[in-house]
C-alpha cells in the first residue's frame, strides 16, 4: 500500500501545536511518560478554570474496580465559559453555529455572543421548569440549533444530559428515561430529514408513558404542526425561552462532575449509558479537534454527523465551541435533493474541514463523480472519515475526488467510550495510508493482544487494547460501574479492550479490521469483515457490500455478502458475479479467503445516521430469522424485508 505525503499547505497560519511528525513524536512520548507534566498546563491553557486543577491523572487500568479514574479532580468548572463567555470579548461577534436545514438555502448563522444569550435563556427556563446541578434531562430532538443550545443550556446548570438520537423508537427512548431517572425532556413537534418529517413529540408522548420520573417535556415548535398536548406537563420552548435573561451565571462543577451519559445500544442486552465527566471530556474534546484537523481561526468547519451521537457531542457541539470555531450544523442528507448536497454546502459556505462517514463516502461515489466537480470545492484543506474502516478504494476517490488529491485525509479511529479520536493521522503531519487509521494520538497507547493475552512486538494482527488512560475516557457506566469493569477490563486485566481487532504493519500503522465479533474464522483462519468488504469494493460493479459470518458445518464459519450493484453494472448473473468476487478474494486476501454465499440486495439496513445495523445481516444469514429487533431506527425498513425474502440460506 502506498504512503500519501502530507500536501502542500494552501496557506500558512496552522494554529496546531502537533504540526509536524517531530512535533508528534515528542508531544506523544511526553504525554506517555510523564501524563501530569503533559495535561495539567494543556489543559490550564485551552479550558476557562474556575479553580485550576493542580492535580492530573489519578488511578490506572490495574485497579478500576476499586478506583475510578480521574483528572484534574481538584479543578472546578463548567465547560460552558470555555464554550462560550470566554470568547464574547474577541469572537463576540464571529459566527459560532453555521445551520444548513433540511431545504438547500434554509440557514442559521448565530454568533458567539447570540448563542451565549440563547443559552442562558434556555438554562434559566430549564431552571424554572425545576432542573437544578446533578439531575437528568433528556435531549430528543433532531439537528437544529436549539439542540446544541439545550446541550449547553443543561451544562450551564450542571445538570446531566442525556442526547437520545431522534430516530430511536419510542421503546428505546423510554428504557433511556428510566435508566437514568430523567426528571425533563426536550423535544420537538417534527424533526425533518430530506424532505420528510419525523414525529417527534408523538414518540416522546409514547414514551414518557407511565415514567414518572418525568415533570415536564419542553416542545421546540419547528414545522408547526398540530401535536397531542399534556398542560400539565408540556411547555413550548416559545412560551418559556425568550422571555427570560440573557445572562445567567454558570453554576461551578468539580471536574469528575458527570457532564453527559450517552447510551450505546449494542445488539445484545440493555444499552450502556456512558458517563463523561466535565474537566476530562472538555480537555480532551477541545485538544483533538484542533490537532487532528490543523484548525485555525477562520476555519469552517463542517462535521455532518448528528448530536444524538458522540461524534455530535464531540465535534460538532463541545470541541469546536470550546475552540472558538464556526461548526456546521445539517439537518439534511447527503442524497437530498440529489447526491450533490454536500457539495453544494462545501461551495456556498466556504468549507474548510469537512468529517464525514465512509457509507456516505461509498454511496455519493456510486452516484458518479459529475455530483461532486459541478461544484466549487477548492475552498477544502481536510477530509476526515468516521465511524467505521474505510477501504481503500472509498479512499481513494474521497482524496482524487472530492479533494483534488490536495487535502489531507483524516481517517479517525474512536468510540463513543473514548471521548474523541485516539489514532488518526494528524492533518498537518502525517503521511497517510489509503485505509489506515495510522498513529495515535498523545495519551493513547495502543497495544495488540492475542487470545492468550500476549502482547504482540512489532507488525502482527490482534485485539487493539489501550495501556493508559487518556482524559476523555468515559468514567463508568450509569448506575452499574460493575458492568463498566466487566464489559471493557475483564477480557484482558491491566489494559482497557476496545472490541476491535486491528493490524499493525511495519511502519507502525494500525489497520482497524473490525469488530471481535466480526473476525470471522473460517477453517482456522482469522479474517476481518472489513477486509472483505475492501475487496468487494474493489469490484467495478459493485457500489456497497457488508459481510457477515454464518455457521458452516465444515469450516464452523461460513462467509455472507450482501452486495448492492452500481446502477450502470449492467447485466450479470448470480453466477459470474459470484466467480468475480471469489477471484478478487484470492487476489487480494489469499486463497483461503473465499465468500461461500453472495445476495444481491437493494440497499444496506442503515441508521439515518447512515451506520449499517449489522445484527440483521448476521441474523438473517445465520437462516430463517424469528425476531430482527427494532427496525424503527432504520433509513428505510422494506430493504429488510427484501433482504429476507432474498436470502440465501
Amino acid at each position: 500500500m502506498s504512503t500519501y505525503a502530507v500536501p502542500p499547505r494552501v496557506s500558512e497560519g496552522t494554529s496546531s501545536p502537533v504540526s509536524s511528525m517531530e512535533g508528534w513524536r515528542a508531544a506523544w512520548m511526553a504525554a506517555r511518560n510523564d501524563p501530569d507534566g503533559f495535561w495539567l498546563p494543556e489543559t490550564r491553557e485551552r479550558i476557562a478554570w474556575d479553580q485550576p486543577p493542580t492535580v492530573g491523572l489519578a488511578g490506572d487500568f490495574h485497579d478500576i474496580a476499586d478506583e475510578r479514574i480521574s483528572w484534574f479532580a481538584d479543578g472546578q468548572l463548567n465547560v460552558t465559559r470555555s464554550c462560550l463567555d470566554r470568547h464574547l470579548e474577541t469572537r463576540g461577534d464571529k459566527v459560532a453555529i453555521l445551520w444548513e436545514g433540511d431545504e438547500p438555502g434554509d440557514v442559521r448563522r448565530i454568533t458567539y455572543r447570540e448563542l451565549h444569550a440563547e443559552v442562558c435563556r434556555a438554562a434559566s427556563a430549564l431552571r424554572e421548569l425545576g432542573v437544578q446541578k446533578g439531575e437528568r434531562v433528556i435531549i430528543y430532538m433532531g439537528m437544529v440549533p436549539e439542540a446544541a443550545i439545550a446541550m449547553l443550556a443543561c451544562a450551564r446548570l450542571g445538570a446531566v444530559h442525556s442526547v437520545v438520537f431522534g430516530g430511536f423508537s419510542a421503546e428505546a427512548l423510554k428504557d433511556r428515561i428510566r435508566d437514568c431517572a430523567a426528571e425533563v425532556v426536550i423535544t420537538q413537534d417534527e424533526g425533518m430529514r430530506g424532505g420528510k418529517t419525523i414525529p417527534l413529540k408523538a414518540t416522546c408522548d409514547e414514551a414518557v408513558i407511565g415514567e414518572r420520573s418525568v415533570r415536564k417535556v419542553l416542545v421546540y415548535r419547528r414545522t408547526g404542526v398540530h401535536v397531542a398536548w399534556d398542560a400539565e406537563r408540556d411547555v413550548w420552548w416559545h412560551d418559556v425561552v425568550p422571555t427570560q435573561s440573557a445572562d445567567l451565571d454558570a453554576v461551578s462543577c468539580g471536574a469528575e462532575d458527570p457532564l453527559f451519559v450517552l447510551y450505546t445500544s449494542g445488539s445484545t442486552g440493555r444499552p450502556k449509558g456512558l458517563v463523561h465527566s466535565c474537566g476530562g471530556y472538555i480537555t480532551w474534546a477541545s485538544y483533538t479537534h484542533e490537532i487532528v484537523f490543523d484548525l485555525r481561526e477562520d476555519d469552517v468547519y463542517a462535521c455532518v454527523a448528528d448530536v444524538g451521537w458522540i461524534t455530535g457531542h464531540t465535534y460538532i457541539v463541545y470541541g469546536p465551541l470550546a475552540n472558538g470555531a464556526t461548526t456546521l450544523m445539517f439537518e439534511s442528507t447527503p442524497l437530498y435533493p440529489d447526491s450533490g448536497r454536500y457539495w453544494d454546502v462545501v461551495q456556498r459556505h466556504g468549507v474548510t474541514i469537512f468529517y464525514t462517514a465512509p457509507t456516505a463516502i461509498r454511496a455519493l461515489a456510486a452516484c458518479g463523480d459529475e455530483h461532486v466537480t459541478r461544484y466549487d470545492r477548492s475552498s477544502l484543506r481536510v477530509l476526515g472519515t468516521v465511524g467505521e474502516p474505510i477501504n481503500p478504494d472509498a479512499w481513494v476517490w474521497y482524496f482524487d475526488v472530492v479533494g483534488e488529491k490536495r487535502c489531507t485525509v483524516v481517517d479517525t479511529w474512536w468510540q463513543t467510550e473514548t471521548g474523541g479520536i485516539c489514532i488518526t493521522p494528524i492533518a498537518p503531519a502525517t503521511p497517510t495510508k489509503p485505509g489506515s487509521a495510522s498513529l495515535p494520538n498523545p495519551a493513547i497507547v495502543p497495544v495488540l493482544l492475542d487470545d492468550q493475552s500476549r502482547v504482540i512486538v512489532g507488525p502482527g494482527e490482534g485485539r487493539l487494547c489501550l495501556a493508559q488512560p487518556w482524559p476523555g475516557i468515559a468514567r463508568t457506566v450509569w448506575g452499574d460501574h460493575a458492568r463498566y469493569v466487566s464489559t471493557y477490563f475483564s477480557t484482558f486485566p491491566g489494559y482497557y479492550f476496545t472490541g476491535d481487532g486491528c493490524r499493525r504493519d511495519a511502519d507502525g500503522y494500525h489497520w482497524i479490521t473490525g469488530r471481535v465479533d466480526d473476525v470471522l474464522n473460517v477453517s482456522g483462519h482469522r479474517m476481518g469483515t472489513a477486509e472483505f468488504e475492501a475487496v468487494l469494493m474493489s469490484i467495478d460493479a459493485i457500489g456497497e457490500a457488508g459481510v457477515v459470518g454464518y455457521p458452516h458445518d465444515l469450516k464452523g464459519q461460513g462467509v455472507y455478502a450482501y452486495v448492492v450493484l452500481q446502477s450502470d453494472a449492467g447485466e450479470v448473473t448470480d453466477q459470474e458475479l459470484e466467480a468475480i468476487i471469489r477471484a478478487a478474494c484470492r487476489t487480494q486476501i489469499g486463497a483461503h479467503a473465499r465468500v461461500d454465499l453472495v445476495q444481491v440486495v437493494p440497499g444496506l439496513p442503515k441508521t439515518r445516521s447512515g451506520k449499517v445495523m449489522r445484527r440483521i445481516l448476521r441474523k438473517v444469514a445465520e437462516g430463517p430469522p424469528d425476531q430482527l429487533g427494532d427496525v424503527s431506527t432504520l433509513a428505510d425498513p422494506s430493504v429488510v424485508e427484501a433482504i429476507v425474502a432474498g436470502a440465501k440460506r
